[in-house]
């Protein structure tokens, strides 16, 4: 019955009539499960999770049709998400992943990363709606100085689930209370990012063309995508030198990034648990002994 609907929901959005003739399973991330849903001309990638849980597809799809907006970088083009019975999905174009990933195409991901990077907000920082890191909530209230948006709905929001799930954060009010001093030689002007940019989330097409995906859109410092691409192994030093080329990092970048990414050490903890806490409290003092 699921599929028939989702079948129907794709005919309807696309005007020509779709049945999946063929499903196999493929990499959903962490927290869905995907499938590669095709009849024998077409196939879409199709993302299912419990129906709870549809508010963060129609962000997804939201954040995606904002970003491919700005006719930079590719990203998988959103068609339709809903609810059946239990379930909820989201049906997206399907990007044939895992090209080989050339020197020349990092460096094209890094100068169409900047491109994008390149579209901002009047309104200042933050989103049309809230949105999930992961299966977090993330809060995206407009605000106009990204210092206290960093600092209220960022770290002070992650501090606070962390409080409940038992984490211990000794330094976390000196830290908050810091920020602004931290980022007071910072000007920043709003960027669209992607917000959850590790190398799970990028690749390549098997033309090679660059591609992100799963996104936790908003407007910030386009700075926290550059940092995150650093936190787990980071990218290649030519997507850098791409980005460089077009939208120059600006001085003091490198004292900034662990404070970018102790956002998504902390969300980590609150996701998974274990030695992310006590790595969180490294970072923390790392950031305080400047």
């Amino acid at each position: 019955m699921m599929w028939t609907e989702i079948d129907a929901h794709i005919s309807r959005v696309t005007g020509e009539k779709f049945q999946s003739q063929h499903k196999r399973s493929v990499s959903g991330g962490c927290i869905n499960q995907g499938y590669a849903v095709s009849d024998d001309e077409r196939t879409y990638f199709v993302k299912l999770n419990q129906a709870s849980q549809v508010a963060m597809f129609e962000a997804e799809a939201l954040g995606l049709e904002e970003m491919l907006n700005t006719a930079s970088i590719r990203v998988p083009q959103p068609l339709c998400w809903g609810t059946s019975g239990h379930s909820g999905y989201i049906v997206l174009e399907w990007l044939e992943i895992g090209g080989a990933s050339t020197s020349h195409s990092w460096q094209e991901m890094g100068r169409k990363l900047a491109a994008m990077h390149k579209a901002t907000s009047s309104q200042g920082f933050g989103w049309k709606i809230n949105n999930t890191i992961g299966s977090t909530p993330q809060i995206n209230t407009w605000t106009t100085d990204w210092a206290e948006f960093y600092a209220k709905h960022r770290l002070g929001y992650q501090f606070q689930l962390a409080r409940r799930k038992g984490g211990s954060f000794p330094k976390q009010e000196k830290l908050l209370a810091a920020i602004p001093e931290l980022l007071a030689n910072h000007q920043v002007e709003p960027s669209l990012v992607h917000g959850d940019l590790w190398g799970g989330n990028a690749g390549c097409t098997v033309s090679g063309e660059p591609v992100i995906f799963d996104p936790a859109t908003y407007f910030g410092d386009r700075e926290v995508d550059i940092a995150m691409t650093e936190l787990f192994g980071g990218f290649p030093a030519a997507f850098y030198q791409g980005y460089n080329e077009v939208f120059p990092l600006d001085a003091g970048y490198e004292q900034r990034k662990t404070l970018y990414n102790l956002y998504h050490i902390i969300n980590h903890f609150n996701l998974f648990g274990g030695g992310y806490g006590s790595q969180a409290n490294r970072m923390i003092d790392q950031i305080l002994q400047g």
